[in-house]
Parts: structure tokens; C-alpha cells; sequence
């Protein structure tokens, strides 16, 4: 039995996000069935974490077992010459037995994507969120730095999140301008369900002078989601990269 990683790089606009769901097209269910037609077995994709529909991966790792012994090479152009163009393979990994694409990952990043500009753009539109009024970067990036550290994070996660608890840490958070763009960097051991969109939204108040890094400070304390900002746009939000300590024994490319 091989333990197989895949990278995947996706456009999630037409997905209700990576779980099979059965409201629609999901990542996981289009990638299993290719994988299957490979191979004849059934097989279980585990990745890192589940996105949401809309929400985009640079680098999303997911694992599955197989009795197949089709080499790594063949399972990275097999599969992209039979899964939509929105869906990428990168890279296949062969993992020890012991690896986990969820329960290894020591922490994740995901990047926040904002067009700060008076109109949208027709080709940006799906991986951005347009924001017209003018964004103080800076007020953002000192209010972002609250964040950073351990704390309860519960005025920043959405209603049916089903984590036992909000607490996590955050190893970093940065908000840079480029040109017309805002992007939020945030790096962190875990992240609740919408963390970073709500995130996102509660930085643009503090880009708009309605919130200030004390007030953001309170936001965390008083751990009330009503307090905090609007629950960003999905499109703008994409999973950039996952961390493990575990090295594979063989991949490709």
C-alpha cells in the first residue's frame, strides 16, 4: 500500500469547495473519481483542510492510499488529462505510511487578495474582492498586528463552525499594497471556518478609519462575532501553502 501526496492548484469559482457535498460539484469528488478510473479502486482524498465554495489553491495537499503501482509521473499528467482545466496537479509525492495531509500540517497561510480601486476588473473579478473606497494599508497592517500570537479567536469565526473551541495561534500577519492591490498574508498553526474572510473584513474596517488596533484589540477580548467585520468575499481568498516536517521518499517532479 502507497501512500500518495498530490499539490493541487484550483480555481474554486465552480465548486461548492473541496468536501463532497451533495449540492454539487465538489473538488474532492471530481479528483477521487479520476483517480479511481486510474487505478480501479475506490479511493479517499484527505486534504489539509477543507475550502469553502469560491475559495482558490496555490498549493493544496492532499493524500490517498493505493495498491496502484502507477509511478508518480503518471499520476500527475494521468490525472490532469482528466480533471477540468480549473483543477491542477503540480506534484505527486510518495509519503510514509504514518503521513496525514490534515493531522500532520504543522501550519498553513492563506492569502487575502483586495482590488482597492473605483472600478472592478472583468478579469480579476473572480479572485478579488473590489473595494472602491480608498484603504490606509498601514492603519490595516497595525490593527493586523493585534492578531498575531495565541488568543481566542471566537468574534472571528462564523456560525456552524463545528471546532471545539477558537483558540489558535497566529505566527504572522502581513498587509502589503501593491499597485491597485491590497493582499493580507496570514500564516497560523489552524484556522476556523471563515477565520480569514472575517478577518479580512474586520482589517478593511480599520483601512476605512472606522476601527482602530485598540478597538481590534477589544473585538478579541469581548470574543463577540457581531463585533467584528463582515465575512470577506470567498473569491478573494486563496490557500497558499501548507507546512510539514515529514520529507517524502520520492516525487515529482
Amino acid at each position: 500500500m502507497r501512500n500518495i501526496r498530490l499539490t493541487l492548484e484550483y480555481e474554486g469559482t465552480a465548486y461548492v469547495g473541496w468536501q463532497t457535498q451533495p449540492n454539487g460539484v465538489s473538488i474532492q469528488s471530481t479528483l477521487e473519481a479520476a483517480i479511481g478510473k486510474m487505478t480501479g479502486e475506490k479511493i479517499k482524498l484527505t486534504a489539509s483542510g477543507r475550502t469553502d465554495a469560491g475559495v482558490h489553491a496555490l498549493a493544496q495537499p492532499a493524500n490517498f492510499k493505493t495498491e496502484s503501482s502507477i509511478p508518480l509521473k503518471g499520476f500527475v499528467h494521468g490525472l490532469n488529462s482528466l480533471i477540468p482545466d480549473d483543477i491542477c496537479v503540480k506534484r505527486a509525492d510518495l509519503m510514509p505510511e504514518s503521513f496525514d495531509s490534515r493531522r500532520s500540517a504543522l501550519r498553513k497561510t492563506y492569502l487575502y487578495r483586495i482590488l482597492n480601486a473605483p472600478v472592478n476588473s472583468a478579469l480579476q473579478r473572480r479572485f478579488c474582492w473590489h473595494v472602491s473606497k480608498e484603504l490606509d494599508a498601514e492603519a490595516m497592517a497595525e490593527a493586523g498586528r493585534e492578531l498575531v500570537g495565541v488568543h481566542d479567536f471566537e468574534a472571528f469565526r462564523s456560525v456552524g463552525c463545528e471546532a471545539e473551541h477558537a483558540v489558535r495561534e497566529i505566527y504572522s500577519l502581513v498587509v502589503r499594497r501593491e499597485g491597485d492591490f491590497v493582499e493580507i498574508e496570514v500564516t497560523g498553526s489552524g484556522f476556523l471556518r471563515h477565520m480569514v474572510r472575517v478577518i479580512t473584513g474586520t482589517l478593511a474596517e480599520a483601512g476605512q478609519g472606522r476601527l482602530t488596533a485598540l478597538g481590534l484589540r477589544g473585538i478579541i477580548t469581548a470574543k463577540e462575532r457581531v463585533r467584528a467585520g463582515m465575512t470577506a468575499p470567498a473569491q478573494g481568498l486563496f490557500l497558499k501553502e501548507v507546512f510539514y516536517d515529514m520529507e517524502p521518499l520520492e516525487l515529482y517532479p
